[in-house]
Parts: C-alpha cells; sequence; structure tokens
C-alpha cells in the first residue's frame, strides 16, 4: 500500500488506509512501526473494514520534528487521523498506543467507537529506579544493540517466519531515529492512568502470559480489564504483541468485537 501523509503541523505522521467499511485505527506501540500490525490488517480487511496502521511520531515513516512524544501526543494523532479520514473508530492500541487509545475515547468519546488494548501500557511500572536503567540502557553507543536483545525477548514463545526481515528494518528505522525513540522511552503513562475512568466506549483487553514488560502480566491485564469494564483475552505463552506471535488466537475475537462494536445497529 502507499504510503499517505497527516500535516500536523510541527510534523507528518504517516499511515495507510485499506479496505473499505466502517473504520479501525491501529497504533503500534515504542520502538516499532505499523508493521506490528502486518498479521491484523489482512484479517480485519477481509471481514469489511477499512483498517489505518498508523506510525508514531518518530518512528517509521513519521517525522522526528515534533516537540513532544508522549502519550496525549499519540492520542492527538489518532484522533486527528480518524477526523481525517472519517470516524468514529475502533481505536487499536499497542504497548504506549494503547495508553494513547485510552486518553483519545476519553477526550473524544463521540469519534472513538471502542477500543482495543493489546499488552497495554495504562500506567507506570517499576518506579524511579526501573526508569534510570531504561534510561542508561538507551544511551549510545549501546542503546540499539540492548534494543534489539530487548526486543527479541518480546517474543518468548514463537517468532513470525518473516520475524529476522521484520527486525532488520526496525533496527534500521531506529538507529536513523534513535533520538526521537529515546524521547519517546521517557513517557509516563500518568495522563493515561487518570483517564481511565472516564472511558465508556467498549473495550477489549489482549494480553500474553508471558509479556515480560510486567512482573505479572495476567495481574496487570486483569487491572486494565477491570477499570474499564473490558473484555479480556489471555493468550497462553505470548509475550508483548501476541497479534503478531499468535495471530490465529489474537485475531478471530478482534475481529467479533470489532463487528460488534461498529456494526450494531
Amino acid at each position: 500500500m502507499t504510503t499517505s501523509f497527516l500535516d500536523r503541523g510541527e510534523g507528518r505522521i504517516a499511515y495507510e488506509v485499506q479496505g473499505d467499511g466502517p473504520l479501525v485505527v491501529l497504533l503500534p506501540g515504542m520502538g516499532v512501526d505499523r508493521s506490528v500490525y502486518r498479521f491484523t490488517v489482512p484479517a480485519l480487511v477481509a471481514a469489511g473494514f477499512r483498517v489505518a496502521p498508523m506510525d508514531l511520531r518518530g518512528h517509521g515513516e513519521s517525522d522526528t520534528t515534533f516537540a513532544t512524544y508522549d502519550d496525549p501526543a499519540a492520542a492527538s494523532d489518532a484522533l486527528a487521523l480518524v477526523d481525517h479520514i472519517g470516524g468514529p473508530a475502533l481505536l487499536v492500541g499497542n504497548s504506549m498506543g494503547a495508553g494513547a487509545a485510552v486518553i483519545a475515547a476519553a477526550r473524544r468519546p463521540s469519534a472513538v467507537a471502542g477500543t482495543v488494548l493489546i499488552g497495554p501500557w495504562v500506567r507506570d511500572s517499576g518506579g524511579a529506579l526501573a526508569d534510570l536503567l531504561m534510561r542508561a540502557l538507551l544511551l549510545r553507543p549501546w542503546g540499539p544493540a540492548a534494543w534489539r536483545s530487548y526486543y527479541r525477548s518480546l517474543y518468548p514463545t514463537r517468532r513470525p517466519a518473516d520475524f529476522a526481515d521484520h527486525e532488520r528494518r526496525m533496527g534500521a528505522s531506529l538507529r536513523r531515529k534513535w533520538r526521537a525513540f529515546a524521547r519517546t522511552a521517557r513517557t509516563s503513562h500518568t495522563p493515561a492512568r487518570d483517564r481511565l475512568a472516564d472511558v465508556a466506549a467498549p473495550t477489549l483487553v489482549v494480553m500474553g502470559t508471558k509479556d515480560r514488560d510486567w512482573p505479572d502480566p495476567a495481574g496487570e491485564a486483569r487491572f486494565v480489564a477491570g477499570a474499564l469494564h473490558a473484555e479480556l483475552v489471555l493468550v497462553d505463552g505470548a509475550g508483548h504483541y501476541p497479534m503478531a506471535e499468535f495471530p490465529e488466537i489474537v485475531n478471530p475475537p478482534l475481529v467479533a468485537f470489532a463487528r460488534r462494536v461498529l456494526t450494531r445497529g
């Protein structure tokens, strides 16, 4: 598909659109681009949806000229894209993209028909020491190699067949845009946590039981689902990217949820 760009004043957000029908916008997380949804898009298009995966600021084909790279900024970009393409939309967010989806749903209920939160970061974890360790980890010259090693560990059970090519492309992109990525890594998810109670949209939470971003992934998933009165799918053995590690498990409930949210009435 051809990449399109949404002008946001300070820079452009890259996205693409496939299919026809009700709108689904896909927000990736930190350190990856929209191709992390490469197994999600075909399933949604085949089910009759118009699907728009986007790149976060400073990631993929999006610009690195922005002043901010946090959850509220990503939420504003997602809402601007929904307005540009024509919503309302189901927002699917992975990792910090989930935090952005929560903020967007709280800000503009009329634009967000529902949310799917995959491996969601909607609150901070680990405290000040973890934050300091993350900043040290991402310093050059060892930062790109350290992130690559960590990224591999986020697929604990089964890597996709195209993982080697995908990883090389992600690594090359991150090296070019490392400063923007490092600024994204400093993001606090407190703004998302503070808006959980304001979300009325129906929500589906998807979490891998081996997501190493959390000491107790299932417990974190239950917290998020409880806070949002959401449906919950736990993917046994999956890490931080269950939609890429086990698409055959994630796609059916995701598509079913999209149908209920976007085609009711």
